[in-house]
């Protein structure tokens, strides 16, 4: 059985002051959170679940499973022996810092890094900061690369983006070095990490970047 609970959009102009307030609070308390967010479909319960899977007895893991009904996911993650929550967000396409707070204190985290996975969509989970200490985007390949012209925002607020399900690129018209072309035209200084979580090609790479950045935020 998973803990499911039901959250509501904190309706407040301060959303950016909230998320400054909860960041300082995570790093005191020695939590790394970090908000990943995609369209539906790009794998990332998938992704989270071979994370988890080659990190474990590394570094303890949590997971804030956003969505706006059922409690999948969340029981996935559970069977991998990780803290998880499922959080419901009343119709809402995305998590603001309220909610954020709201669903790390039913949690309550003994965990370093916890993962907000945000609602699906490549709008409105960019709009709002979570609190999130980085921000991390999954893109993949079925997707096509034209998304960063349609969705510049989401690129632009992501500190690395995550170029999923290259395994499958001998079936999909994605150039790689266009999409990675498009994505520093919009944000020069993001980590870009092609990947595949069936294969386990380029997961090192990304899960090097995860701890290396939880260590950044906890030595700082």
């Amino acid at each position: 059985m998973i803990k499911v609970i039901e959250l509501k959009r904190t309706v407040t102009d301060s959303n950016d002051r909230d998320a400054a307030s909860l960041r300082r609070e995570l790093t005191e308390r020695g939590i790394f959170l970090l908000n990943l967010m995609s369209a539906p479909g790009s794998g990332k319960t998938t992704l989270l679940s071979r994370t988890i899977t080659d990190l474990t007895g590394k570094v303890r893991i949590g997971v804030m499973e956003a969505d706006i009904a059922s409690d999948v996911d969340a029981l996935s993650i559970n069977a991998l022996g990780a803290e998880s929550i499922q959080v419901h967000t009343d119709g809402m396409c995305h998590m603001d810092a309220g909610m954020t707070r709201d669903g790390l204190a039913e949690l309550n985290p003994k965990a370093d890094i916890v993962f907000l996975e945000n609602i699906g969509n490549l709008i409105c989970p960019a709009e709002f900061d979570t609190g999130a200490h980085r921000n991390v985007m999954i893109l993949s390949l079925p997707e096509g690369d034209d998304k960063p012209l349609k969705y510049p925002y989401m690129f632009q607020k992501c500190d690395a983006l995550l170029i999923t399900k290259t395994d499958a690129a001998p079936y999909f018209d994605f150039d790689l070095a266009v999409a990675e072309e498009r994505v520093r035209a919009i944000n020069p200084t993001i980590r870009i990490f092609p990947l595949s979580a069936k294969t386990g090609d380029g997961m090192k790479d990304w899960e090097d970047w995860l701890i290396q950045e939880w260590e950044k935020q906890k030595n700082a």
